[in-house]
C-alpha cells in the first residue's frame, strides 16, 4: 500500500463517517448537549439570601454547563476526511517532501476538525433548540410590582427570568390591593396571568411553620 492508498481510505473514511454522522443523528448520539441556565429568582433562592432555606439552583447544580468536547466522533470524522483528502492530493499533484507533506495533510486535519467544532458549537447546538421547560416555571418567581394591582383587579410585575428582565400581568391571590414595588412571588400562574402575594407574607407564613 502506497501513502496515496493510505491517504485515499482515510478520506473516504472519513468523508463517509461525517456523513452518516450528519444524516443519521450522529449529533445528538455523540455530543452533550447544553443545557439553558436556571436564571429566574424563585422563592428558595430569595429565602437563602435573607439567611434562610436552600437556595433553589445554587451551588454546583446553579444551571448546567456546555459539554461539548473538541473530541467527538464529529470532529474525528473531519479530521480523517481533510487530513485523507489533504495527504492524497499532495501525493498525487506534487513533488513535496513526503514529511513536509505529512505536516501540511496533519494541519488541514485539525483546521477541519475545528472548524467543524465551530459550527457545531456556534450553529447547530442553539440554546433555543435545549431549553428546559423547568427554567420557565412560574410558581415560585420572586418579582416587584411594576404597576400597582388594585383590589380584586389586575396590575403588572416584572421579574427576572433565563437572564431576561420580563413584565406579565398579575392579579393578587387573596384579592387585596399591592401597591408599586412592593416584593412579590407568583403562587399561581394561568392563562397569562399571575397570581401573587407578597414576599413578607410568605416569609411569616414560613417562619411560623418553622417556630
Amino acid at each position: 500500500m502506497t501513502w496515496s492508498d493510505f491517504y485515499l481510505i482515510c478520506f473516504a473514511v472519513g468523508f463517509l463517517l461525517s456523513a452518516i454522522s450528519f444524516v443519521g443523528g450522529g449529533l445528538r448520539w455523540h455530543l452533550h448537549l447544553p443545557h439553558f441556565p436556571h436564571d429566574g429568582a424563585h422563592i428558595g433562592g430569595h429565602a437563602s439570601a435573607h439567611g434562610g432555606g436552600a437556595a433553589h439552583g445554587s451551588g454546583a447544580d446553579s444551571g448546567h454547563d456546555v459539554q461539548v468536547s473538541p473530541f467527538n466522533f464529529v470532529t474525528l470524522t473531519a479530521f480523517l476526511a481533510w487530513f485523507g483528502g489533504t495527504g492524497f492530493l499532495i501525493t498525487r499533484f506534487s513533488r513535496v517532501w513526503f514529511a513536509l507533506g505529512l505536516l501540511i495533510a496533519l494541519g488541514a486535519g485539525f483546521l477541519g476538525a475545528a472548524l467543524v467544532f465551530l459550527f457545531l458549537t456556534r450553529v447547530l447546538i442553539s440554546h433555543e433548540e435545549n431549553m428546559d421547560a423547568a427554567d420557565y416555571e412560574m410558581v415560585g418567581v420572586l418579582g416587584r410590582i411594576s404597576m400597582p394591582i388594585r383590589e380584586n383587579g389586575t396590575g403588572e410585575i416584572i421579574y427576572s427570568q433565563a437572564g431576561t428582565r420580563r413584565t406579565c400581568g398579575a392579579r393578587s391571590a387573596n384579592g387585596t390591593a399591592i401597591q408599586k414595588g412592593e416584593e412579590i412571588v407568583v403562587t399561581r400562574y394561568d392563562k397569562g396571568i399571575a397570581y401573587v402575594q407578597l414576599w413578607e407574607e410568605i416569609s411569616g407564613e414560613q417562619q411560623a411553620a418553622k417556630s
